[in-house]
């Protein structure tokens, strides 16, 4: 035979039962290593675990709320900036379930949080909410931050419209916040030591409303938490209150101290968790409710006005879990309807 295409032959053998061989050589030095996909999550066929019915107690139970980074909306213009918050939601009507379709059926019970209101916002509140009746002894008012101060300005309406800018002090006082004016000009005089002279104050010279959560005392102003804001109604105790960059920072303890909530996705910056009791969101009743709610944009705070929630709910998206909780998305209030932005979050 010839000897050439033999050696060839035997080369070629040679070297691929040696590739052949090589991974059970190696196997008996060295374990294999496998690459692995993604971790696989163990989600029981239907009915082959109980899945426990709540008491009746249980689902008439108050509903457990956790807030951070949510700006709530407290009409289409205006908002809270709640850093955090904890507390309960309960229904008005013992047993019914905690229904967000009307907002006048249930209170936020808060315990501990951290609410700020900025400039447009506050206006708000005291030109549309405090004073939006007709003839109120203030209005036009606008403010802003001063430093560690509040700057006010508006009229003072008493017979003839006067116009004023005051700067003031903010602090806490029983459960409310107290507006401690330190300079007032009215056309460049020194309101203040004016009205020192004449042996007048604000509370004297303003008449105000009743059950509009404002009051005055001396020269001070006091604004109730509880009863300036629309609903829903809101039961809580405030126990500081200090300006911080370009917010009025309200800092709140009712002293309860309700047990931490698990956040089942803990890495979301914007979201608002319901734990327990029932939940009702249009004909979506959520019995034992287990519900996190997160903003499509993470970018910035989660933009919540609950008077529009279905049509941010539409704009968004949600995820079974497999503890048949419900992981929902929702895009921010203001951009209901616009493009989406760079790095949104879409529908996977």
């Amino acid at each position: 035979m010839p000897w050439k295409p033999v050696a060839i032959f035997t080369s070629i053998t040679t070297i691929l039962l040696s590739l052949l061989l090589l991974p059970a050589y190696c196997s008996r030095n060295e374990p294999l290593t496998l690459v692995s996909g993604p971790p696989k999550i163990d989600i029981p066929p239907i009915g082959t675990q109980p899945i426990p019915t709540p008491t009746e107690a249980a689902a008439k139970a108050p509903t457990q709320a956790l807030m951070r980074n949510v700006w709530f909306h407290i009409d289409r213009d205006a908002y809270l900036d709640i850093h955090s918050m904890r507390g309960e939601m309960v229904s008005k009507t013992p047993g019914a379930p905690l229904n967000l379709d009307n907002k006048t059926s249930f209170v936020m019970k808060i315990d501990t949080a951290k609410i700020g209101m900025r400039s447009a916002s506050l206006d708000v509140l005291m030109n549309r909410y405090i004073f939006g009746y007709p003839n109120p002894p203030l209005r036009n008012l606008h403010i802003e931050m001063a430093g560690r101060q509040l700057k006010q300005s508006g009229v003072i309406h008493k017979l003839v419209n006067i116009r004023f800018t005051m700067w003031a002090d903010v602090s806490a006082s029983n459960g409310k916040i107290r507006i401690h004016p330190t300079k007032i000009e009215t056309y460049g005089i020194n309101g203040i030591g004016l009205m020192r002279v004449v042996g007048m104050t604000l509370e004297k010279m303003l008449t105000m409303p009743t059950g509009r959560g404002i009051s005055a005392q001396g020269n001070d102003l006091l604004i109730d938490p509880q009863r300036a804001l629309p609903p829903p109604q809101i039961e809580l105790r405030l126990v500081d209150v200090r300006v911080e960059g370009d917010e009025l920072v309200q800092i709140f303890d009712a002293g309860r101290h309700l047990p931490e909530l698990t956040l089942p996705h803990p890495k979301e910056k914007n979201t608002m968790f319901f734990r327990g009791g029932t939940l009702r969101m249009g004909k979506l009743l959520m019995v034992d409710a287990d519900m996190q709610v997160a903003d499509t944009d993470p970018s910035d705070p989660f933009d919540f006005f609950i008077d529009r929630y279905n049509d941010q709910l539409v704009a968004g998206f949600d995820r079974n879990q497999p503890n048949y909780g419900l992981f929902v998305f929702m895009r921010d209030f203001d951009d209901v309807g616009k493009p989406m932005r760079p790095g949104e979050r879409r529908v996977p």
